[in-house]
C-alpha cells in the first residue's frame, strides 16, 4: 500500500495540476485498483478519493478498505464540490470527450495529464506483472485444451468461441479483444475479422488471442496446420524464418535499445530472405489493463525500453491470398533481459 500511496503522489506532483480528474475507466483502475463502469477519481494534495454511487459503493468500500484511496458515496454533484475552488484540472485528454471537456473548461485551466499517467504505466509493478502472468497462463492452458477439440467442418467463429470459452472456464474475467479466427489463406489478412469458412484437412490455422485477469491483458498468436497434406512446404519453410525472426528478439533486445531497434532485429532477419515487405506492421505494442500500450516497437519508434517494461514480440509474414504466419508472445524486461510470459504452448510448427 506504501507504494500505491507514492506512485498516487509522484503522478500528482508530476501533473503540475492543482488535481486531477478522471472518469475514464481503466484509467480509474489503475489508480484505484477497483473496476467500475462509472465514477470519478479525483487526485489532489490530501490524496486519492473514489467517487461511487449505490451500485459500486458497497464493493469498493470492502475492495479499498486499507488503502490510500477513499470512498466517497456519490456521484456527479459530489466530485464537483471536491474539485470547486481548484484552479488547474489534470484531465487525459486522449479519454475525455468533447462535451465534458467544454463543460469543465467554463470553471478551470485544464491541462492534460495524460503524459504522466502514461509514463507511470510504462512500467509495470510486481504485482501488475503477476497479473499479467496470470492472463498468459490461462490463454496458453486455454489453447492446448482447445487443440484436441478442433475438427474438420469447425467454423472459425465456432473455433474463435469455443477458445474464448475455455479461457472463462480457466479463470479469465474476459477477453483482451476479439479473438482471430483465420483459417487457409485468410491468415494473409493481419487483422482478419473471424468469419464462417469451415476447415479443412491440410488448412494452416492462425489465432491470435487474449484474455484478462482483473483488467490485465494477455496477448498471444499462434500459427499451426491442420493436418499435413504435403502441399505446404512454402509455409513451412516461411513459418522457420519467421520464428528466427522472433526469437531473436527475445534473445537480442535488452534494455537501453529503442523500439526502432528491437524492431530491426526481426526486420532485418526478415529482410535477408526477401520477407521483410510482407511484414506489414509494427513488432510490438506495450501491453497492460488495454491490449494496445506503450512503449512501441516500430520502424519509428525511438522509445528506449527499460526494465517493468511489457510489450508483445509478434513478427509476421502475410502474403496476399497465400499465406499468413505471425507468431507472438506476450514479454517483459528483467534485468536488462527479454523474458517470455508464455511457457506453456510451443512456437516450433504443431501440426494437428
Amino acid at each position: 500500500m506504501v507504494m500505491l500511496a507514492e506512485k498516487l503522489r509522484k503522478i500528482y506532483e508530476d501533473s503540475h495540476a492543482d488535481a486531477l480528474y478522471i472518469e475514464c475507466d481503466f484509467l480509474r483502475r489503475y489508480l484505484t485498483g477497483f473496476y467500475s463502469t462509472d465514477g470519478y477519481v479525483i487526485l489532489d494534495e490530501k490524496g486519492c478519493k473514489f467517487v461511487a454511487d449505490p451500485r459500486y459503493y458497497e464493493a469498493a468500500e470492502e475492495r479499498l478498505a486499507g488503502t490510500p484511496v477513499e470512498v466517497v458515496a456519490g456521484a456527479y454533484p459530489q466530485a464537483m464540490d471536491l474539485i470547486a475552488g481548484k484552479r488547474t484540472l489534470g484531465i487525459p485528454y486522449p479519454f475525455t470527450d468533447a462535451a465534458a471537456y467544454e463543460r469543465l473548461r467554463k470553471s478551470f485551466e485544464l491541462v492534460d495529464c495524460m503524459p504522466v499517467l502514461r509514463d507511470a504505466m510504462l512500467y509495470k509493478s510486481e504485482t501488475e506483472l503477476s497479473l499479467i502472468a496470470d492472463a498468459c497462463d490461462i490463454a496458453e492452458e486455454a489453447f492446448l485444451s482447445l487443440l484436441p477439440e478442433i475438427k474438420e467442418g469447425m467454423t472459425e467463429s465456432e473455433t474463435a468461441a469455443l477458445l474464448e470459452y475455455k479461457m472463462r472456464q480457466h479463470g479469465a474475467s474476459g477477453t483482451s479483444f476479439d479473438t482471430i479466427c483465420a483459417f487457409g489463406a485468410h491468415g494473409s489478412v493481419p487483422h482478419y475479422e473471424t468469419g464462417n469458412a469451415k476447415l479443412k484437412f491440410g488448412d494452416p490455422i492462425l489465432i491470435d488471442f487474449g484474455c484478462k485477469r482483473e483488467g490485465y491483458c494477455s496477448d498471444i498468436t499462434r500459427t499451426f496446420l491442420f493436418g499435413d497434406d504435403r502441399q505446404h512446404e512454402e509455409f513451412k519453410k516461411t513459418y522457420g524464418i519467421v520464428l528466427a525472426a522472433h526469437d531473436l528478439v527475445r534473445e537480442g533486445l535488452t534494455a537501453g535499445m529503442t523500439g526502432r531497434e528491437g524492431d530491426a532485429i526481426a526486420r532485418d532477419h526478415l529482410k535477408k530472405f526477401g520477407l521483410d515487405k510482407y511484414f506489414t506492421h509494427s513488432l510490438g505494442h506495450g501491453i497492460g489493463l488495454q491490449i494496445h500500450e506503450y512503449p512501441t516497437l516500430s520502424p519509428r519508434s525511438e522509445q528506449v525500453i527499460g526494465n517493468g517494461m511489457v510489450f508483445s514480440d509478434e513478427p509476421g509474414v502475410y502474403i496476399a491470398g497465400k499465406l499468413g504466419i505471425r507468431i507472438e508472445d506476450s514479454m517483459y524486461m528483467k534485468d536488462g533481459k527479454t523474458h517470455s510470459f508464455m511457457h506453456k504452448t510451443q512456437k516450433n510448427l504443431l501440426v494437428l
